[in-house]
């Protein structure tokens, strides 16, 4: 999707999330040298306050690139970056070093000391805060969490520093290294949250195929079974009167030809089933389904008394852009309106979900066929549709809205009737979908 604001609607939430994630570590560096090593120009003298900005901005460098890399490790793209773990832990303890070396022995002044010391605490809270996202125990994060604080306050001591100063030292430690420990933790808990539902998301729409699968099968297996082998045995005995000169094969071949044409309307009853979708039932369902997966889903003006024909295309419509609002987009509303004028009925289904590239809502092409990688979907829906005479038009209605109409033309002597819009909140139920017809 071109236009302002394109590149992040263009990306499903769970890219989105993995994004915003992304971003935050990024604005770490930033934080941590504008919150301690800037101000050393204020309290230290030089050439200390230069080397203090140079080591703390050196240390914001590589926890940025250990975080984006350790993330891609969370995320199963690469293997864990050990070597750069080991350089930002052994970094974040020289570092912390140094800065207290000036602290106690550094030049002289009302703050000097001060400012240091704030170097020692922001850059041990930082580094652990960093290693914490290559931790996956929480028990391993507390545990590094309480050893940077002791090792903060062993080495204070003996380096000079009273032991109430040690104490507050390990103490901020323990505060602002915690802090950042769970921001990790939680961040890295939230990106595999986002994604593991997303999974489970599209595992759903393949277990609703796998199930319509298996009652189709159950349905053929009901209705051919038994006629088929009714067929074999009537036409092996057929063959054994004829091959005896008996007139009753021939009545038995005509017992063969009525199981079969019986065979055949059945068939048909089953195919007529299970590709008939009712409107109505349609409608409750799409917003019971959109209700639960979180979207506000409005149905207004519903129509009762339209055509079988009509109200199964129209129904086949519901579900698929049900399907798409789903699968799809990012929609936060649903709007479904059904009106009737002028001789046709017009169904319209609007979402504030992106339809750029990715969201899997193709925009009307004006042909019957799919476009590449988009799926079969609103190629279906336009058969379906050709069949009662009728027309689909879906793509982008203007700032993120993606609307999919279908107009229908109305036999003369059909009279349709206004009927109550479905309950909100209604159960929702599973939308079955053939095999060939979900998208992709």
């Amino acid at each position: 999707m071109g236009g302002r604001g394109g590149w992040w609607r263009g990306k499903s939430t769970p890219a989105k999330v993995e994004t915003y994630t992304r971003w935050s570590f990024h604005t770490f560096p930033f934080i941590e040298v504008a919150t301690f090593a800037l101000p050393a120009f204020g309290y230290v003298p030089a050439p200390v306050n230069w080397i203090l900005f140079l080591l703390v901005s050196a240390h914001a460098a590589l926890a940025a690139v250990t975080a984006s890399l350790t993330l891609d490790w969370t995320r199963g793209r690469r293997p864990l970056p050990v070597r750069l773990l080991w350089a930002l832990g052994t970094a974040t303890v020289v570092i912390a070093v140094v800065s207290l070396v000036v602290a106690l022995h550094g030049p002289r002044g009302a703050d000097n000391g001060a400012a240091a010391g704030t170097v020692f605490v922001g850059v041990l809270s930082f580094g652990i805060g960093t290693l914490a996202l290559a931790v996956r125990e929480a028990r391993r994060m507390v545990f590094g969490v309480l050893g940077a604080a002791v090792g903060a306050g062993a080495v204070a001591v003996p380096a000079g520093v009273p032991a109430p100063g040690a104490a507050v030292a390990a103490g901020a430690v323990v505060l602002a290294a915690g802090f950042f420990t769970f921001t990790s933790a939680f961040s890295v808990w939230l990106l595999n949250a986002v994604y593991e539902l997303d999974e489970a998301r599209e595992t759903r729409a393949r277990l609703a195929v796998a199930e319509e699968r298996l009652r189709f099968g159950r349905d053929l297996h009901d209705v051919m079974g038994r006629n088929l082998a009714v067929v074999a045995l009537k036409s092996e005995l057929a063959v054994q009167l004829a091959r005896r000169g008996r007139p009753e094969a021939v009545e038995q071949m005509i017992e063969v030809q009525r199981i079969a044409r019986e065979t055949q309307r059945e068939v048909r009853e089953v195919v007529r089933g299970y590709r008939e979708a009712d409107l109505r039932t349609e409608l409750a369902g799409a917003q019971g389904v959109l209700t639960a997966a979180g979207i506000d889903c409005e149905v207004s003006s519903p129509v009762t008394g339209l055509p079988a024909e009509i109200q199964s295309a129209l129904g086949w419509v519901v579900r698929e852009a049900t399907t798409n609002v789903l699968r799809h987009g990012d929609a936060a509303r649903c709007a479904v309106s059904l009106r009737v004028a002028e001789g046709r009925v017009t169904l319209t289904v609007e979402n504030d979900g992106a339809p750029g590239t990715g969201t899997g809502s193709s925009t009307d092409t004006g042909t019957g066929t799919a476009e590449p990688g988009r799926g079969s979907g609103l190629a279906g829906l336009r058969e379906r549709l050709r069949e009662v005479d009728g027309v689909l038009r879906a793509g982008p209605a203007g700032d993120d809205l993606f609307r999919l109409t279908a107009e229908v033309p109305l036999p003369p002597d059909s009279v349709p009737e206004r009927a109550p819009a479905p309950e909100p909140g209604g159960s929702p139920r599973p939308v079955p979908h053939p095999v060939s017809e979900v998208t992709s």
